[in-house]
């Protein structure tokens, strides 16, 4: 299980350089209605034949007079050429106070803004009866160069758009909820306990169309960084006036998305020894901010100075609604794969493991069929580890249908059947599946569980707790897992 590094496999079979894996908590290896195109339940990151990646490059400040719902705003005289004088550099524009037909158009430097006044058809060419407004101008003249930007609408007077520009050095990958095509990873909102196929239970999802965008540089050791928001199909990213958003100290635009992008990075990595770290919230920009009170208050957190928005193998990903595990390429040739855990699930069925009241064989079915409850299938008493075959008698309570009372130690707690955990991505060893998630049922080897046991994860606007992996149910219980005990055969 424990191979060379990645590069050195993709020089060996000329495959195409691995970034890394998204795989969506709450999915045990796919989804209910099964994996198609972009809307799948991992998403495997490759290097680009062509860099795909956008940097920040010109600021424009685009200011207009304040109007009363009275008197519109001034229009321009336009022709289909009327952005080329704009576009051309950096710049920045005001209607005149003392005469609305003179736009004063500042080319933005580091240093100092150079002021100019200037008619408008002068800057944009006679009229051809088309009267644009100023956003209008300020669309055209970013997409007549093709580039991505960002809006900052500071209010109705002012928007602050910064333009983008490719890259060479990065590709970028976009994860949101719209299935156009700017978006390489359509990702819903997760269903807890996943048991239920009807995706119409979801009314109004709290996912972001265009929720985040992870950025990984092409040369080694392939960096990945992670933003809040996605450019969207006109290439743009609008923060509009209700958005929380800011200048910095050094003058650049940030701000947060309605919901936000929350990271959690795990101390020590993604292994067995890994602990919990702390939730953040990612920025536009990239910065790295403490959580606001509320996932959507106007309010944001404190800037966050010493961390990164840099991704390493185990980070968290929450989008309000779904929440991520980022797996290094490096780091998944130290995990074990589909294969490793068919081979357990043979050898635990191999052992004969009997129930230990009916004396019949146990046996766990076949991943393809992880969804079925069969005829063999182990159950278990959560609050004791104790596994049997699956009865109808036991019950202590009318109200409560799952609580049962274990026959070998009189405990009673849930009864249920056991589940093998079959995304691979979710384990931080390869150890044999002992333990079970309560009050799911799902198994796993004894340092997956505690680890995930351990993990507040988001839960609506500001609530945290543990959850399975693998059906993103809330957890419960002493120590939210508990050791399976297994009788052997008795001959």
């Amino acid at each position: 299980m424990f191979s060379p590094s990645q590069e050195e496999l993709c020089a060996l079979n000329k495959e195409p350089v691995k970034y890394g894996e998204l795989v969506v908590l709450g999915y045990n290896g796919s989804l209910p209605n099964g994996d198609r195109g972009r809307r799948k339940s991992r998403f495997a990151l490759y290097k680009r034949s062509k860099a795909s990646g956008v940097k920040p490059s010109t600021v424009h400040v685009i200011s207009t007079p304040q109007a009363s719902k009275e008197e519109r705003l001034p229009f321009i005289p336009t022709t289909p050429a009327h952005c080329s004088f704009l576009s051309a550099c950096p710049w920045k524009m005001d209607y005149m106070k003392d005469d609305p037909n003179l736009l004063q158009v500042g080319f933005v430097s580091g240093v100092e803004d150079k002021l100019t006044s200037l008619p408008v058809t002068e800057c944009l060419g006679a009229s051809s009866g088309h009267q644009p407004s100023i956003p209008e101008v300020r669309r055209n003249a970013i997409s007549s160069k093709g580039h991505h930007s960002i809006s900052y609408t500071l209010s109705r007077s002012q928007t602050v758009i910064v333009e983008y520009i490719h890259d060479k050095d990065t590709d970028m990958f976009q994860v949101g909820r719209s299935t156009e095509s700017p978006i390489d990873f359509v990702v819903t909102d997760t269903i807890s306990g996943n048991q239920n196929n009807d995706e119409t239970q979801i009314t109004q999802s709290t996912i972001s169309r265009f929720a985040c965008r992870i950025v990984c540089d092409r040369n080694p050791p392939y960096t990945a960084r992670i933003f809040a928001a996605g450019f969207d199909s006109s290439k743009n990213i609008f923060l509009g006036e209700k958005a929380a958003k800011w200048k910095n100290p050094d003058g650049h635009m940030d701000g947060l998305t309605t919901n936000g992008v929350l990271v959690m990075h795990p101390k020590g990595g993604f292994t067995e020894e890994s602990k919990p770290g702390v939730w953040r919230e990612i920025s536009v920009c990239g910065d790295v901010y403490t959580l606001r009170e509320t996932r959507s208050a106007q309010q944001r957190g404190k800037l966050v100075e010493n961390e990164t928005n840099i991704l390493q193998d185990g980070s968290l990903i929450d989008l309000c609604g779904a929440t991520l595990l980022w797996r290094t390429a490096d780091g998944l040739l130290h995990t074990p794969t589909q294969k490793h855990i068919e081979a357990l699930r043979q050898e635990i069925n191999a052992a004969r493991p009997q129930c230990p009241v009916g004396l019949n064989t146990l046996a766990f079915p076949s991943i393809n069929r992880k969804d079925v409850v069969e005829e063999k299938q182990p159950w278990a008493y959560l609050s004791c580890g104790h596994v049997h075959g699956y009865h109808n008698w036991g019950h202590r309570s009318d109200t409560e249908a799952n609580e049962r009372e274990c026959p070998m130690c009189r405990t009673v707690g849930p009864y249920v059947p056991l589940w093998l955990g079959c995304e691979a991505g979710f384990y931080v060893d390869a150890g044999p599946p002992t333990h079970a998630f309560t009050p799911c049922g799902h198994v796993c080897s004894e340092k997956s569980a505690k680890y995930w046991s351990q993990i507040p994860l988001p839960h609506g606007t500001h609530a945290f707790h543990p959850a399975c992996p693998f059906c993103a149910t809330q957890l419960s219980g002493e120590h939210n897992c508990v050791k399976l005990i297994f009788q052997g055969p008795i001959d």
